[in-house]
Parts: C-alpha cells; sequence; structure tokens
C-alpha cells in the first residue's frame, strides 16, 4: 500500500513543478517553497541585471534569472514538454518549432493551472536551512511581505532539492585579467546587444549561449571574437558574418588592452564576454559533508539524484545538463515520487555508493573533468540501456513514448 508524506519542494521552476505535480498523483503532502513572486524559475524573463557585471560581490542583490531577451529553446517544440502534456502554446497563431521564453512560461502557467498546483506554492519564501532531523528534515523558511520578513520552521519526511542552476555564474581564471583595462561581463548579465555597440567583444565559451549571444552582437558591435579551449578550434573568419572570427584559448590579457590567443593571433578588446556556465549552490543545505560540491560535482549521488546516505529522504530533481531536459525531469520526478509512495525500492546504500564510485572511475578513465559529473551526453555510464530502467516506475508512459526517448538519447550521445 502507497504511503503518504510530508515532502518539501525547494523551487518552482520546471524540476519543481513537475515533481510537486508527481508527488501530488503519488498521494504525498506537498509544500513548494518558492522565493520569488511567480513560478518558472530561469524562465522568468527580467530586464534587471546584477550591479556587479561579473557577479562576484558577495554583497551584490542576485538576480536569479540568466535569460536574454532573445533566447529561444535549444531543442523543438516536441522536446519541450511532457508525457502527458505536450507544448501546444502558439506565438501569433504560429506553432513555433523553437519557442521563445515567453511561450515556455505560458506554458508553464498552463501546466501548474491545469494540475491545480498553485494551492501547493508558497510565493517569496526563500528556503535558508534544511537539516535532517533523527528520520525527519527541518526547513527553516523566510516569508517577505509588504517589506516585512518572517521566519518559520516546518517538519517534513523528505526534502526535494529543485533550485535549478543558472544563477551564480563560473568565470573564467585569465593570466594577466587583473591588469587588463577593458569590461568584464558574465552571460548571466547579458539581456540585449546595445550595450555591446561598436565595441570589439571576446565571447568566451563555446555552448548554446555563447553561440545565440555572439552573433547577435555581431548586428551592433565593430568586432566579434569566439574563445574556445576546445584543441579542435582553429582561427577562422566565420562565413556569413562580416565581423565574426573564431579562436582558441585565451593565453594572456595585457595591460594595453591586447588579448592573445594559443593559436598566435591577438585582439585589442574593449570587453570579455564570459559565457563559461554555472556553479551548482545550495546554500540552506546542511548534511554535515555527507552531499559536497567539488569542482561543480554534486555527490555522492546515486543517478544524480539520491544520495546513497541520506536517501530517500533527501533527493535532487534536475541536476544534469546537455538533456533533453523536460523529460528527464519527469523521469526523475516520478522516480523520486515512486519511491517515496513504497512503489519503487531503491538498491541498499552499499550498492548506491559502489555505483556512484564506479560512475567516477569510468569518468576518470575516459579523461572526463570532474566538472563534467552531470553533463550526460559525456557521462560514459549514462547509456541507453541505463536508462530504460526508469521507466518501469511509471505506466504513464507510453511505448511509443520511451522508444522516442531513448532514440533521443542515443542520438545525443
Amino acid at each position: 500500500m502507497a504511503r503518504s508524506l510530508k515532502v518539501a519542494v525547494v523551487g518552482a521552476g520546471v524540476s519543481g513543478l513537475v515533481t510537486a505535480r508527481e508527488l501530488q498523483r503519488e498521494g504525498q503532502q506537498v509544500v513548494v517553497y518558492e522565493k520569488s513572486n511567480q513560478i518558472g524559475g530561469t524562465w522568468v524573463y527580467s530586464p534587471q541585471v546584477e550591479s556587479d557585471p561579473l557577479s562576484l560581490d558577495p554583497k551584490r542583490e542576485i538576480v536569479h534569472s540568466s535569460l536574454y531577451y532573445s533566447l529561444e529553446t535549444n531543442l523543438p517544440r516536441r522536446l519541450m514538454g511532457f508525457s502527458d502534456y505536450p507544448f501546444t502554446i502558439r506565438k501569433n497563431g504560429e506553432l513555433r518549432t523553437f519557442p521563445g521564453h515567453q511561450e515556455v512560461l505560458q506554458f508553464l502557467n498552463n501546466f501548474v493551472q491545469d494540475f491545480g498546483l498553485l494551492d501547493f506554492i508558497r510565493f517569496n519564501t526563500e528556503v535558508v536551512r534544511v537539516e535532517q532531523q533523527n528520520d525527519q528534515w527541518v526547513v527553516e523558511s523566510r516569508r517577505s511581505t509588504c517589506d516585512e520578513l518572517s521566519s518559520s520552521e516546518e517538519i517534513f519526511e523528505a526534502v526535494v532539492v529543485c533550485n535549478g542552476h543558472y544563477t551564480i555564474p563560473k568565470v573564467a581564471d585569465l593570466p594577466g585579467i587583473k591588469s587588463w583595462p577593458g569590461k568584464q561581463i558574465h552571460s548571466h548579465n547579458y539581456r540585449v546587444p546595445e550595450p555591446f555597440r561598436d565595441q570589439v567583444v571576446i565571447v568566451i565559451g563555446a555552448g548554446p549561449s555563447a553561440m545565440d549571444i555572439g552573433q547577435e552582437i555581431t548586428k551592433v558591435a565593430k568586432e566579434v571574437h569566439l574563445s574556445s579551449r576546445s584543441p579542435e578550434i582553429k582561427v577562422s573568419k566565420l562565413e556569413m558574418f562580416n565581423n565574426l572570427w573564431q579562436h582558441s584559448k585565451i593565453e594572456y590579457c595585457y595591460e594595453n588592452g591586447l588579448v592573445a590567443f594559443q593559436d598566435g593571433t591577438s585582439v585589442a578588446a574593449d570587453i570579455i564576454l564570459h559565457c563559461t556556465g554555472y556553479k551548482y549552490d545550495f546554500y540552506f543545505l546542511r548534511t554535515n559533508d555527507t552531499v559536497t560540491i567539488d569542482e561543480n560535482r554534486v555527490g555522492p549521488l546515486y543517478k544524480h539524484v539520491f544520495p546513497p546516505v541520506l536517501a530517500p529522504g533527501l533527493s535532487f530533481v534536475g541536476l544534469p545538463y546537455r538533456a533533453v531536459t523536460f523529460f528527464m525531469i519527469e523521469v526523475q520526478a516520478k522516480w523520486v515520487a515512486s519511491v517515496l509512495s513504497g512503489k519503487v525500492v531503491l538498491p541498499p546504500k552499499e550498492e548506491m555508493l559502489h555505483d556512484v564510485e564506479q560512475h567516477y572511475r569510468l569518468l576518470e578513465e575516459n579523461r572526463i573533468p570532474k566538472h563534467h559529473t552531470h553533463r550526460l551526453p559525456l557521462d560514459p555510464v549514462i547509456k541507453v540501456p541505463d536508462y530504460s530502467w526508469v521507466f518501469v516506475i511509471s505506466t504513464r508512459f507510453t511505448t511509443m513514448q520511451v522508444f522516442e526517448y531513448l532514440m533521443i538519447i542515443s542520438i545525443w550521445q
């Protein structure tokens, strides 16, 4: 018989919303903590940026979202929905293949309304401490209303962490940068291209954001130079652009404004734009180092979700990246909900720890750096057969949906 537990969910972004739905379906008592005044997490656009362009000042007011105004999904609409809730939001009557962030946020708002999730969400309530107490979990929160703050503690039988990982930037460590006279900014604080007008800009990174932003600012910048640490990159001028070049890794930044690349070229640059990713951050979590973050590896986590020593009371949904994100989140949420309800039993603690150790060992043998632990397409352990077992936790996936998802994963890898 399924058991009913009181479960806290930290965050009302995609991961938190889907997790809340799956927990509610299993009959759990759900409380979702959201520190802002609306759902959506990273899909909420704000023109506001942080006072420190690199987001390094610990006293700065943190802006949660990293969305830039023109952002569109890098996965097609068909892969942005859930198994029983397809993405059907239109823009100006058009069902676009790659929706904009406005459409994604509307999709999530519709999801909340259609599944009656609003009643479970406590807005303007920040989780400041999560700590185990015997076999239960204390969640301390701080609620802001009308310029007043009130704190409270509540006891739960389980906590699911869904606070996202696109808020705390990683910044490249560049030789000579302290003496370099130009400006620096992280893509977390990029919104529109206009501030880069007539500037010579170096964009560091090789991910989707670097390519999107780099191409967008060519419309206003004097020159744009993409810099990647990939050894395959060779200096070249990109076709279809009059002012876009590709370079290798930055070698040194000089006091006279020159920036030298390892390919032997140099550029007199005005701005360096870091599209260098983000750090995982669980400032509220107190586990006595049972769960740690080491070079952006959150661990130990069994299948990126359960810390073996603290499972099933503590779990994480949505950590992996470079994945079919919405579907991956749904699979993880179904797994967590099924484990908490008692329908699925986790392996013994020792077996889960061994699995994690084997995972780390294979990553090392394949020379995959620690900071790529949660990057699924590079993971030699998470192959297609390893995904298939997850689907036994739910009968809501059709055979075709399972097949389609596994095919997508095989293509990505």
